[in-house]
This record gives structure tokens, sequence and C-alpha cells, in this order.
């Protein structure tokens, strides 16, 4: 669990939160409304991943 860290968090039942991956620098959206839920790469305004290094 050490390779992803949350950067942020909102939300109880409808959650969203941001993790970026400590080895590539990628930035990750994690949403969930109840039980469903959905994991994708945080796109900036010109369509590519969101990386920080």
């Amino acid at each position: 669990m050490d390779r992803f860290k949350k950067v942020y968090s909102q939300g109880m039942i409808e959650v969203t939160e941001i993790w970026v991956d400590q080895e590539t620098g990628v930035h990750y959206v994690f949403h969930r409304n109840g039980h469903p839920a959905g994991f994708t790469p945080l796109l900036g305004p010109d369509g590519k991943p969101v990386i920080t290094k």
C-alpha cells in the first residue's frame, strides 16, 4: 500500500478521492456512490494524465 498515496478525499456516501502513484507520479480519481465505484487516471485540460514527480 506504500505505492499509492491518497492526497484528496471528499464525501462519505458519495466519495471522491485522488490518489498518486508514488513510482510513476500519475494521479488517479476514485469515485464511489454506494456500491458502484470506479478508478481512472486524472486527465488535465490537454487530455493527458496528470503527472507530478
